[in-house]
């Protein structure tokens, strides 16, 4: 592979390591955090690469720094001297343990019953990779920069990125033992509407494929949100109302019954975006893969047969 001109000359492989950290991180400041140096540092470093080379090799975006064509070039330079380093300061024959830092964002479920499980085991064999795990339910981002991972809910469409379908999970309607022998078992889907709902507070709700309750049951009044689905369980597990609730986190707690379930049953999917220079990084297939089998072992919970 060759991206030099007649005007540029070969880069210093120390810039092709910095330029490597920001376009992994999407920011000057968090690369400049993973390898200990400052802010100005890292600016001159990339200045010096791109006069080097000829050219610009990041763009600013809304989230932050993106690789040009010329950039993309550099990073898999950079990549091959980041693999070449790794070796040299390996043991010969001992097995490449995995290293450095993984960014992912998943919703809360998926963050706890899935991702952390994964993650644990994989680090038991290379305790030196490090897993940021930031929980959030929302579309997936255009411009992903400092993300390595995403897990969202419903089918994405994104932007130069690798979508991979995990598997699906079901949502039913759950309440409170206590609160049924209160307030009576709803026999009918139309007797939900004499019922309050605990869910996410429709006007912060980001995911269309989430706001089933309001097409199943529209009248349903909303007693108690959040934007947390943990909070939902909890406060349906007080007799808050009646929860929209995943089954695979809702079953876990004996106090929760499921009411109307060949009524009401949402079956949505869970969906993996990768940002193709990511997905070259070992560490990020490592976890990318971890996920997956995390995600077919638990499908009978996440269908609601567990």
């Amino acid at each position: 592979m060759s991206f030099l001109t007649t005007e540029s000359r070969p880069p210093n492989p120390d810039d092709l390591l910095v330029l490597l950290a920001v376009a992994r991180s999407g920011t000057y400041t968090v690369a400049a955090d993973t390898l200990g140096v400052n802010h100005t540092t890292i600016s001159r470093r990339i200045s010096a690469l791109e006069r080097d080379l000829g050219g610009r090799v990041l763009s600013r975006t809304v989230g932050g720094w993106e690789l040009t064509e010329l950039g993309s070039r550099a990073f898999e330079a950079a990549e091959s001297v980041e693999t070449a380093v790794s070796l040299l300061a390996g043991v010969p024959g001992e097995v490449q343990r995995l290293s450095g830092v993984v960014r992912l964002s998943a919703t809360d479920g998926f963050s706890a019953y899935i991702a952390s499980p994964a993650v644990a085991e994989l680090q038991r064999a290379h305790p030196k990779l490090t897993v940021e795990i930031i929980t959030v339910t929302r579309p997936v981002l255009q411009y992903r920069s400092g993300l390595d991972i995403e897990i969202v809910v419903g089918e994405p469409h994104a932007h130069r990125a690798e979508a991979i379908e995990l598997g699906s999970y079901i949502l039913g309607m759950y309440a409170s033992r206590d609160y049924l022998d209160e307030h009576g078992v709803p026999t009918r889907v139309s007797e939900l509407e004499e019922h309050p709902l605990v869910y996410f507070v429709d006007s912060m709700l980001q995911v269309d494929a989430l706001d089933a309750p309001r097409r199943l049951v529209p009248t349903m009044r909303d007693a108690f949100t959040s934007t947390n689905v943990f909070v939902h369980v909890e406060a349906t597990r007080v007799g808050a109302g009646i929860g929209f609730l995943p089954c695979f986190m809702a079953d876990r707690h004996p106090d929760l019954v499921r009411v109307l379930p060949d009524e009401i049953q949402e079956r949505l999917p869970y969906w993996m975006v990768l940002r193709p220079d990511s997905l070259r990084r070992p560490a990020v297939a490592a976890v990318a893969n971890a996920l997956r089998k995390r995600t077919k072992a638990f499908e009978a919970q996440l269908l609601g047969r567990g």
